[in-house]
């Protein structure tokens, strides 16, 4: 059993690919071999998270999830705790492995209620697992409910009851404050609602070690590139940014000195407000030049912070740039122009390195969706933007997804609500246009950017306010 932190990264199944490792362990598994292994291991993790419960409540539903509940809970009741079972169930419609854990419970002396034990210490969701495809109404609901007004610390088995397993998304959803994650690690943990709703999230694999690709991965940190000593500024690359329409210098300025402080060699601001300053006071380093003026055949560009409409006389040019990353306005440009989206799909077509990085809105704008149909899925989203125009994308939010033509998907788990402010976003532009800048890989370049600009947060001293302004200083290459 192990926690997953962010240090590393992780392989991520859907339930379909779940399926189909259950099936096989199975198969060669003798007879309930594998329930009995995931109660075993949710009893051990509830020992070690709440040593001192006396009362645990186990809320079982219908299902195998529901199994693996009366598992644990005959092994806590034989390790001298009192576990009490609310189960949703009948008998006669239990599945058979189900209804043999069932019976070993009964046997084990384990008490059966109707309604959660008042006083326990800890509460085991073992409602649905990966099962859940709707809603949940009438006494499942009330059971969800329950668990998360309750008191008592939640521990989910597998998933949250009621969290899509593959997206994140959920209507109403078990927020445990840990989840056991059997066989493999489901995407939905990780992104949308799944990062409230899971948890510390912890994983076992059952004993089970299976071929099956992975339909994702969790990022982990990316590697550290020393500088070599003999280099110059010119060994790390230009970036051009373009944007700060009239009354949005701001955003451009951030992005920047976010490119800036990420390692680029040198940075260039493109104003497309032509009263803008000709210098910026606090980042003296930035040269400020006309847009027009700038050779992008040479540079990673950002393009569209604060662009506002001014940004769509921009386009044309910046999507000849040798690197570019689309941010913001541009691609609410892009998404209301068909000759711009022609562009930039024979852009992507034709290999040149290009990132885009939209919020769930702009998402929904290039894709005519709305942002709830974006955010139910959001790793179809992302692999879809990148396939319609053929580069990579970064779906930013809880669980930022990062996909690429070809459906390499990576989900980062690093990052905080502390980031919930105007201006990260255009941060976030700026490294990755840095990264683009230095000749790294579009993917690897968006992955590390999104994982950095995520752990800056993470780490931000907790006293301190965190600003967009003050992160674009504090980054590391």
């Amino acid at each position: 059993m192990q926690r997953v932190t962010p240090d590393r990264p992780w392989p991520l199944h859907d339930v379909a690919a779940i399926r189909r490792i259950e099936q096989r362990a199975t198969a060669a598994l003798p007879a309930h071999a594998l329930m009995q292994r995931a109660g075993l291991d949710v009893a051990r993790i509830a020992l070690a998270l709440a040593p001192h419960a006396r009362t645990i409540w186990v809320a079982c539903g219908p299902g195998n999830n529901g199994g693996d509940g009366f598992e644990a809970a005959l092994h806590l009741k034989q390790w001298g705790k009192d576990p009490v079972v609310t189960w949703l169930g009948e008998e006669a419609r239990t599945p058979d492995d189900a209804r043999a854990s069932l019976q070993r419970a009964r046997a084990a002396g384990v008490r059966f209620a109707a309604d959660a034990p008042a006083g326990a210490g800890f509460a085991i969701d073992a409602l649905l697992g990966i099962g859940a495809t709707r809603s949940p109404e009438g006494r499942l609901l009330q059971q969800i409910q329950a668990l998360n007004d309750g008191p008592a610390p939640v521990l989910a088995v597998d998933v949250p009851s009621a969290l899509h397993a593959d997206t994140g998304s959920s209507v109403a959803c078990v927020r445990a404050a840990h989840t056991l994650s059997l066989l493999a690690l489901k995407p939905g943990l990780f992104t949308a609602q799944g990062r409230d709703a899971a948890g510390v999230v912890w994983w076992d694999d059952l004993q089970v070690q299976d071929p099956e690709p992975a339909t994702a991965m969790l990022a982990g940190a990316p590697p550290a590139a020393a500088r070599p000593h003999a280099s110059h500024k010119g060994s790390y690359g230009d970036v051009a940014v373009v944007g700060g329409a009239p009354g949005m210098a701001g955003a451009a300025l951030l992005c920047a000195r976010a490119a800036l402080h990420h390692g680029a060699g040198r940075v260039f601001v493109g104003f497309l407000d032509p009263a803008a300053p000709a210098l910026d006071p606090q980042q003296p380093d930035l040269m400020v030049r006309a847009w027009d003026s700038l050779d992008f055949t040479t540079m990673a560009v950002a393009c569209g912070c604060g662009g506002g409409e001014a940004v769509r006389a921009a386009l044309p040019r910046a999507l000849h740039a040798r690197a570019l990353v689309l941010d913001a306005d541009a691609l609410n440009a892009i998404a209301g122009d068909g000759s711009l989206q022609s562009l930039l799909v024979a852009r992507g077509q034709s290999g040149a390195p290009t990132v885009l990085t939209p919020h769930p809105l702009e998402a929904a704008r290039l894709l005519d969706l709305t942002a709830a149909e974006v955010q139910a899925n959001r790793l179809a989203t992302a692999r879809d933007l990148a396939r319609r125009f053929a580069c990579v994308v970064v779906l930013k939010g809880s669980g930022s997804v990062i996909a690429t033509p070809d459906e390499k998907v990576r989900i980062n788990p690093t990052g905080n609500a502390r980031l919930a402010i105007a201006g990260t976003g255009d941060v976030l532009a700026g490294m990755v246009a840095a990264r683009l800048a230095n000749g790294e890989d579009a993917f690897e370049a968006a992955s590390a950017a999104v994982y950095l600009h995520g752990l800056a947060a993470d780490r931000w001293p907790a006293h301190e306010p965190l600003t967009a302004s003050a992160l674009a200083s504090r980054l590391v290459a």
